[in-house]
């Protein structure tokens, strides 16, 4: 199916800012000391970035002065994927390379949902994670046990991280707005000897009080032998409990232990909506240099600009995020709730450069009437992410405007699997509105048709055709690969399927149109569910639409849609009606839905992914369809539990 790809450019860069680009700097470094090609636009950059990955990731890692402990002597034992092996015999730690320049002034910030903020400077922040490490290396935690943590976003949460990291200790992390028993589906795989918790969190103008999940998790996870808890008041009188204050509080430090360059750093996990959640872990040095290339590059985030993206410990923006201080970004965080206005408040207060979001965040402020701008009131943001899912043309048009088009808004796409983007945008390249502006330096990103041949200007799978060095170093309790292998590499060998619909355009940039595995096949013809979810919001009537397609008996095929209605509307014919025909304008007649039904909310991942494959399975009636612990609102799931049951009576009265 061939898509329009003529989108308006809704921002372009100055040539002030083109002049300046830490990616124009790195390119006559390229080209100076790596052979990259001179002139050009950015494809061809790009493309040398793929085509000769020894010369870019050398300049990559010499560039950001990766401080290597032993160089690697070749980037890759030269095995395909999925079991090629990046920077043989190097060796390096994460935090080591947080560390490796002194720098001033304030590290990591803590914001909650009374204004409240909590700063650490840098050096309070290397004296806690040394003072940390030396705790736990007392307890007797050594490199490849687990830490594993169950925090809201709070500095506490990276001074833990980076403690365990720098003993080579690997570390998890669930956020407390999961269940106890949602959180021990994840953490309890990795038979962790160290939980790092806090006893609440803040959620609504609330203190929501998890002490019982607390005490829980922990008898859920026999192998524990030592609990820290943040939140002093709370702390069990046992001699397996330790406070925080205690453990940050001691004499002795630790200073980071050199580590083999594919030496697990963390474990992240899926969500977990169909299946129980898989660990996906990654390598010390791969997320180095992945994440150097990312943040200088397509973030364009400099020594000292102030870097906050909304996310919790679920998430692995989490993870990027705190990768911001390789780059000697002031790292902030949040314990609370995104209402409509919360971000923009937290974005004015920290003086936010680099601000992220979700597309389904951008929606919310819409519909309530929030005008960003004004909330951000004088803030120096010239960067706004959004990712987690597509972000459509309409509201990507509306949050440039909102900002008159001085604010890059980068949309991206990428992935838990490789803790990194796969394409999203550079400042000296033009925005699209509804696009992705560029294939990421280093990424071989291509749309490929079914039978596997590459596509531009048609729908096509996304698939990555050269190793990165954030993919996965292995699954955990996957001793053999075979479940990395059927993730990701089943479909095409050798070749990484990541199981999303995207239209690779003329000029590189990327549209996305949904997850492959919830694609609408009607009478033959592949949809994305995004696109018909767009023209459907475009309604100021509609807050958030979902679209699924599911088999009948006797070989028929219905495709319902489901919408959440803006306050003030009801669903009746005529609305309805005119949702199809927005559909049918905006997108083409085969793309109608053949009934809109109103719900009272769409269910998410609490990565803000809508459930479009669990929800199918719900429709049909499957058993084990979904697990309930990684949806937002688990309540929405009977209605369309509801909407099944009366469906298959129907089959069943037509048999």
């Amino acid at each position: 199916m061939t898509v329009e790809t003529a989108h308006p450019i809704v921002w372009s860069p100055s040539q002030g800012m083109v002049r300046d680009a830490a990616l124009t700097q790195f390119r006559r470094f390229a080209v100076a000391e790596h052979g990259a090609p001179q002139g050009g636009d950015y494809e061809e950059l790009w493309r040398w970035s793929i085509e000769r990955p020894e010369g870019f990731w050398s300049a990559v890692s010499e560039f950001c002065d990766v401080k290597w402990d032993v160089p690697p002597h070749s980037l890759t034992d030269g095995r395909p994927m999925p079991y090629t092996g990046w920077f043989p015999d190097a060796r390096l730690n994460y935090v080591a390379q947080v560390f490796a320049h002194p720098r001033t002034g304030v590290a990591v910030v803590g914001h909650d949902e009374r204004g409240g903020r909590r700063e650490l400077t840098w050096e309070a922040l290397e004296d806690q994670v040394s003072a940390l490490a030396a705790t736990l290396a007392y307890a007797g935690v050594e490199a490849g046990d687990r830490v594993v943590g169950y925090l809201s976003d709070r500095p506490e949460a990276i001074v833990a991280f980076l403690a365990a990291a720098s003993l080579g200790a690997i570390w998890a992390g669930c956020g407390t707005d999961l269940s106890a028993e949602a959180a021990a589906s994840r953490l309890s795989q990795l038979e962790p000897v160290v939980l790092v918790a806090a006893m609440g969190h803040h959620h609504r103008g609330e203190w929501r009080d998890r002490t019982a999940d607390v005490q829980r998790l922990h008898r859920s996870i026999p192998s524990l032998r030592l609990r820290i808890e943040i939140d002093e008041e709370a702390v069990s009188p046992a001699p397996d409990v330790l406070r925080w204050a205690d453990a940050i509080g001691g004499a002795s430090r630790q200073r980071p232990v050199s580590l083999a360059a594919d030496h697990p750093l963390w474990v992240v996990f899926t969500s977990g909506t169909t299946g129980p959640p898989k660990g996906i872990v990654h390598s010390h040095a791969g997320v180095v240099v992945e994440h150097l290339k990312t943040l200088a590059f397509h973030l364009e985030l400099h020594d000292g600009d102030q870097f906050f993206w909304y996310t919790t410990l679920n998430w692995m923006m989490w993870n990027l995020r705190v990768s911001g201080l390789l780059r000697g970004a002031t790292v902030h965080c949040f314990d609370g709730t995104p209402t409509p206005t919360a971000l923009w408040k937290i974005a004015a207060r920290g003086r936010i450069t680099h601000l992220g979001v979700s597309p389904g965040y951008l929606a919310a402020t819409r519909s309530a009437g929030v005008r960003p701008a004004v909330e951000v009131d004088g803030a120096p943001l010239r960067f706004l992410g959004c990712t987690g899912s597509v972000l459509t043309e309409d509201v990507h048009r509306w949050i440039v405007d909102e900002f008159d088009g001085h604010v890059q808004v980068s949309s991206t796409t990428g992935g838990t699997d490789v803790v990194t983007g796969f394409a999203g945008s550079v400042c000296t390249q033009p925005v699209r509105a509804g696009e992705i502006a560029v294939r990421c330096l280093g990424v071989d990103l291509q749309a490929w048709s079914t039978d596997g041949h590459p596509v531009v200007g048609e729908i096509g799978e996304l698939v990555i055709t050269r190793p990165m060095p954030s993919m996965p170093v292995a699954f955990w309790n996957d001793p053999d690969g075979r479940r990395y292998r059927e993730a990701y590499f089943d479909a095409f060998p050798d070749v990484w399927r990541h199981g999303d619909w995207i239209t690779l355009t003329e000029y590189g940039s990327v549209i996305v149109h949904g997850r492959s595995d919830a694609t609408l096949n009607r009478h033959g013809i592949r949809m994305g569910s995004a696109d018909i979810c767009e023209a459907a919001e475009h309604l100021s009537a509609v807050s958030e639409a979902l679209v699924v397609g599911i088999e009948e008996p006797g070989g028929g095929y219905w495709m319902p849609m489901f919408v959440t209605l803006a306050p003030g509307h009801r669903l009746d014919d005529a609305l309805a009606d005119r949702i199809k025909a927005a559909v049918r304008e905006r997108v083409s007649a085969r793309h109608v839905p053949d009934d809109v039904i109103a719900v009272p909310g769409i269910p998410h991942t609490h990565t803000g992914k809508k459930l479009e494959v669990p929800v199918k399975n719900i429709l049909l009636g499957r058993a084990g369809a979904v697990q309930y612990d990684a949806v937002d609102r688990p309540e929405l799931l009977e209605h369309f539990r509801r909407v099944g049951a009366e469906r298959r009576r129907l089959w069943g009265a037509r048999s």
